[in-house]
């Protein structure tokens, strides 16, 4: 596998292991004015740009890190300037902001040197054999120090397994095998759903938190939203009616009782007396 002919992070590596990226000053970014930042090729498939919104939309809508991050769908990843970029179906990179203005053309795609490190998440939604998710991608992924690729493979192009996970140890990226879709560093995990997802029934890949719930949608926390409106609703409606219901009750025993009095006042009977 080459080194990249620019290195836009300066590596150190800790005792465990871990490459740490240290990036460069603004003044040291390169050139881009000949790099090609984006091809306008469509999606691969309407299942696949739908899986791509289901990894990038319920982490804006929903998750909460306390710091803050970039979700991109289909979008290029450059972390050398001589190189080709990748083009995960989705990556996920905490501790960074977006820029405020993203049409100026190093705001318009993931450069590392910009972004002043590699993602931690990149995934790919396979949807035929040629695509190299699984060869050819893994070293470039390794390449650009992608901390954990994930492939999702929902009809077994390449591999019996619906989702395989790679994690980076030193330069390579290697898969891990213990069945643990997690990634504590971002408090994340990604798991299988069946379920609904714009009209569309499927399986799904989907990010879930430490406790395996999964991140919710805009649409599913607006339901949620709902549910919990009209339960509050409907608890208030049966406080009103409860109330009511005892104020009659108070009614009747007034006037239970002004009827006893007017009795024993026809009756010759000092009510006041008998108490």
């Amino acid at each position: 596998m080459p080194d990249p002919p620019f290195e836009s992070v300066v590596p150190e590596t800790t005792p465990s292991g871990q490459v740490i990226l240290k990036p460069l000053a603004p003044e040291d970014w390169p050139q881009i004015d000949h790099i090609v930042t984006e091809d306008g090729a469509p999606a691969d498939n309407v299942f696949s740009e739908k899986q791509m919104r289901l990894l990038t939309e319920p982490l804006y809508a929903s998750w909460k890190p306390g710091r803050p991050f970039v979700a991109f769908a289909n979008v290029g990843l450059f972390y050398g300037i001589d190189l080709p970029p990748l083009v995960p179906d989705m990556l996920l990179s905490i501790d960074v902001r977006l820029p405020e203005n993203l049409f100026p053309k190093l705001n318009r795609s993931y450069f590392v040197w910009k972004y002043g490190k590699p993602p931690e998440v990149a995934i790919e939604v396979v949807s035929n054999r040629q695509g190299g998710e699984d060869t050819s991608k893994i070293d470039r992924y390794a390449a650009a120090r992608v901390s954990n690729y994930v492939i999702y493979d929902p009809e077994h192009h390449l591999s019996p397994d619906d989702v395989r996970l790679f994690r980076l140890q030193g330069s390579k990226l290697v898969t891990d095998t213990s069945g643990d879709w997690t990634f504590p560093d971002l408090g994340l995990g990604v798991a299988m759903w069946q379920g609904r997802y714009e009209d569309t029934d499927a399986t799904w890949l989907r990010w879930v938190d430490t406790r395996g719930q999964r991140i919710a949608t805009g649409a599913e926390q607006a339901i949620a939203a709902n549910q919990v409106a009209e339960q509050q609703t409907s608890f208030a409606e049966a406080a009103s009616q409860r109330a009511e219901a005892e104020a009659q009750r108070a009614n009747e025993t007034i006037q239970r009782n002004e009827r006893l009095r007017q009795y024993l006042l026809d009756q010759g009977i000092d009510p006041d007396a008998l108490s």
